[in-house]
This record gives C-alpha cells, sequence and structure tokens, in this order.
C-alpha cells in the first residue's frame, strides 16, 4: 500500500456516512469520505428528510393560520409564495451542507470528491474514485464502509421525465403548486407530499396496491390519518393495482384496476411515482469481494455491519434494514465502533435492536411508533395488553384544537413489558421519545406510569396510557 493508507473510508455522505465519518475522527482513526456529489448531506439533506420537512413546516403554518379563527384570531388574505417556499428550502438545506463540511472538519475528516467504487482484488483493501474530469486515483485503507444510498424506484410503465411524472427527487423542485397530482404509492413518502399539497390547495388523489396507508404502522393509526387526509381535500383509494401511466401534453392519465376488477382512469396535471427506493450498489465493485447482495440488490451484512468480505461494511439505504437516516446514522456508529474494536480502540459494540427503531410520518396529523404492532406482538407469541388515550381528553391538546389522535401501548400483560408505542396526534414525532427511551431501556410500563408529567402539556397523554396499562388510571 501507499505510504497513507486510512484506517477506514467512508463511501456516501448522507446521515449513515457522515455520522460514521465523523465518529471514525472522533476515535481518533485516520478517515476519509468519498462523495460523488457537490455537497456533502447526501439523500437525506438534499432530496429527502430536510427539504421535505421545511415545505411541510409551511403546510403546517397554513393550517394553523386557517383554524385560527375559531380561537379569535383572524387573518386575512393569507397567499403562499412558492417560489419563495423553495427559497426557504433551499436555505435550509444550504445551511445543513455547511454544517456537516465544518463537522468533517472539526473531526479531521478528509473528504474526497468523486465516485467510489471498491476493490479488494489481489488480497488489497482500496477505494477507486473518478472525479467529475473521469480521472481516476486510488485510496488505500484499511476498512471501507459502503453508505452509498438508494435511488427512487422507476415503473416500467411510468419511466420519469422530471416534468409530468414524477420522482420525490423532481417533485422538490417542482415550479408551482399543482392544480392536481396522483400519488402512486400511500406509504410514508407518498403520504406525506399528500399532506403537503392538499392543504395547500392541491386536487390529491392516492393509489395505494395494499388494503391501507402507510401499512407497517399500527391500523387504527393508519386508518385515522387516512380520515383525516380525507377531510383534507384527498382522495385515498386503497386495493387498488395502477396498470398504466400515460403523458398527453400537460395531463396525465392513469389507469388503475379496483379491487372488484373494475378499470378506471384518472386524469391530473402531474403524477408522482412513489413505489420504494432500490439500493444504489450497481458498479461500487462488489464482484471485486466476498460481499453477498439479496435479491433486492442489497448487501448482506451481519449485526456489526459488516459484510462477507472482512473489512467491507455497509450501512443505512444499501442494506435491507428500516431506510430511516437515523437507523443510517445508527449503524455507521456500530461499523466504526466495530472498526475500532478490532484495532483495539474500545469495546465491541452491541448490535442494534431494529425492533426498538422509531418511525415517523410528518403528516397532519403526524404519526410515530417505536416497537411492534399488536398484530406483530400476538405473532410472536406474546399475550398483549392495548391500552390507549385520546388526545380528545387532553387539555392541552384542546388549547391548541388539536383533539384528533391518541397514544396507545403495547404491552406484555404478564412482565409489564412495553412491546410498542403508537402515537397519532400533536407533536407525535417529538411524543415518542420518551417511549422510544423506555422501549429501548427495557423499562416496564410501571415506571412510565409513575414519573410525574407536568401539566397541561401533550405528554400527559404518554402518562394517561401507562397508567391505563398498569392499572393507575386516573381517567378511564
Amino acid at each position: 500500500m501507499s505510504a497513507l493508507t486510512y484506517d477506514v473510508v467512508v463511501i456516501g455522505s448522507g446521515p449513515g456516512g457522515y455520522i460514521a465519518a465523523a465518529r471514525a475522527g472522533a476515535l481518533g482513526l485516520k478517515v476519509a469520505v468519498v462523495e460523488k456529489d457537490k455537497l456533502l448531506g447526501g439523500t437525506c439533506l438534499h432530496r429527502g428528510c430536510i427539504p421535505t420537512k421545511a415545505l411541510l413546516h409551511a403546510a403546517d403554518v397554513v393550517s394553523e393560520i386557517k383554524e385560527a379563527a375559531r380561537i379569535g384570531v383572524t387573518v386575512e388574505g393569507v397567499k403562499v409564495e412558492w417560489d419563495k417556499l423553495l427559497g426557504h428550502k433551499r436555505q435550509v438545506v444550504s445551511s445543513n451542507a455547511g454544517g456537516v463540511t465544518h463537522l468533517m472538519k472539526t473531526r479531521k475528516v478528509d473528504v474526497i470528491a468523486g465516485f467510489g467504487r471498491v476493490d479488494f482484488s489481489g488480497g488489497k483493501r482500496r477505494v477507486i474514485v473518478k472525479d467529475a474530469d473521469g480521472k481516476e486515483s486510488t485510496v488505500d485503507t484499511h476498512n471501507v464502509i459502503l453508505a452509498v444510498g438508494s435511488k427512487p424506484r422507476e415503473l416500467p410503465f411510468a419511466k420519469f421525465d422530471g416534468e409530468r411524472i414524477m420522482s420525490s427527487d423532481h417533485i422538490l423542485d417542482i415550479d408551482r403548486i399543482p392544480g392536481s397530482l396522483a400519488i402512486l404509492g400511500g406509504g410514508v413518502i407518498g403520504i406525506e407530499f399528500a399532506s403537503l399539497f392538499a392543504r395547500l390547495g392541491t386536487k390529491v388523489t392516492v393509489l395505494e396496491m395494499l388494503p391501507r396507508i402507510v401499512a407497517p404502522a399500527d391500523p387504527d393509526s393508519s386508518k385515522l390519518l387516512g380520515d383525516e387526509l380525507n377531510k383534507q381535500g384527498c382522495d385515498i383509494k386503497v386495493n387498488v393495482k395502477v396498470t398504466a401511466v400515460e403523458r398527453k401534453g400537460n395531463e396525465v392519465f392513469t389507469s388503475y384496476q379496483n379491487a372488484d376488477g373494475t378499470q378506471a382512469t384518472l386524469t391530473t396535471e402531474y403524477i408522482l411515482i412513489s413505489v420504494g427506493r432500490p439500493p444504489l450498489t450497481q458498479g461500487i465493485g462488489l464482484e471485486s469481494t466476498k460481499a453477498q447482495t439479496d435479491k433486492g440488490g442489497f448487501v448482506v451484512v451481519d449485526g456489526m455491519m459488516q459484510s462477507g468480505e472482512p473489512g467491507l461494511y455497509a450501512i443505512g439505504d444499501c442494506v435491507n434494514t428500516p431506510w430511516l437516516a437515523h437507523v443510517a446514522s445508527a449503524e455507521g456508529m456500530i461499523a466504526v465502533e466495530h472498526i475500532a474494536h478490532t484495532m483495539g480502540k474500545g469495546a465491541k459494540p452491541a448490535a442494534l435492536n431494529y425492533d426498538h427503531t422509531p418511525s415517523c410520518v410528518y403528516s397532519e396529523p403526524p404519526m410515530a411508533w417505536s416497537g411492534l404492532t399488536e398484530e406483530e406482538a400476538r405473532k410472536r407469541g406474546y399475550d398483549v395488553k392495548v391500552t390507549k388515550f385520546d388526545f380528545a381528553k387532553n387539555a392541552k391538546a384542546a388549547i391548541l384544537l388539536k383533539k384528533k389522535g391518541f397514544v396507545k401501548f403495547i404491552v406484555d400483560a404478564k412482565y409489564g413489558e412495553i412491546l410498542g408505542c403508537h402515537i397519532i396526534g400533536p407533536q407525535a414525532t417529538d411524543l415518542l421519545a420518551e417511549p422510544a427511551l423506555a422501549i429501548s431501556a427495557e423499562l416496564p410500563i410501571e415506571e412510565l406510569a409513575r414519573t410525574v408529567h407536568a401539566h397541561p402539556t401533550l405528554y400527559e397523554a404518554i402518562w394517561e396510557a401507562a397508567s391505563i396499562a398498569a392499572g393507575r388510571a386516573a381517567h378511564g
């Protein structure tokens, strides 16, 4: 190897990659991150989590203004200036990208611009980097972490044109608020865009092939969210199969089959295809390694995020674990700490318990959960106790005019173990923090019930639901 050999090279600077690189730097490892985009931050920062939430915040503000008259605050002449909203989104993204760059500097991480691929042939461990001009260079390393991410899935009968047939990447830069929009896919991404545009005045139709939207979530939560989205102007169609998408001028015609076999065609200005994200594992040199991929193209790893090739790790969307930014970050920490452990620096990390990882939907109302659903718990043989407390009984929710929703606990009836917590309602994505910690720490439901919660707060609903489960309920 050359004189300069890195302890670890991370390919990709998304929330998995840059957190892994920063942790490696903090542990005193010699580390570099390779990034093909102009700015650091990956899909989450530039085409996912951050820009979508910046836009969704605007929709939240519009919703608040519309409700304000109910408490005596009348606002007239409300206007959404889409170009300025896009400017706000870009500013937020740019600021965060600068923060990632600064973090790399403070952690002494070398940033190498270009497309990286691994080369483990001939007993060597290295990364080949091709820059924007096509020039290749070789980086020697003892370990590689693949954090290459994923991309929107394109359907054979609905090829992206970036103008009317759009991916989630394209629609983030759409030049105006659509008059009408079809969304193919009722998962988290599709539903967040539905919630965004419906509240900004778009006629939104969601086409979902499964019996309900956001299928991994608690069924009661999914039903309530669907009902509320319909009230906001969405038309959610489930149990449908889309068979064709055709653009004619400035219109898109979407043909689909209903559950009863009848055929229908939907005409809209735009369509968003939101049906999953395949991994970007093609062309990254895996053939030079012993690493295996599954039928979906995801790298197969163990609990330490190491592939079948020693010294080659994979994290985030390129492995078949929950495709969430915070999961990628946690996996990156595990991979780096395992590398450090093999070098005699620190203890071996614990594998991630994916049952405990939180999931969030930033819709209106928002939805969040950690742990098992009731159905999953019963399938695993638990004697399940289910308790629920409605926000309609919560004083702070009444003050905020946000009484729709609930906190639900799934509890082991015998031992009081918290198997899952599901929240839909005001600030659900933030309220999940306390029960998520309790689940991760394996605290019994009794501990939450005995913890004093401030009044009046939204998080009293967590205490109420926990108290019911623990047999200590003040309210029914």
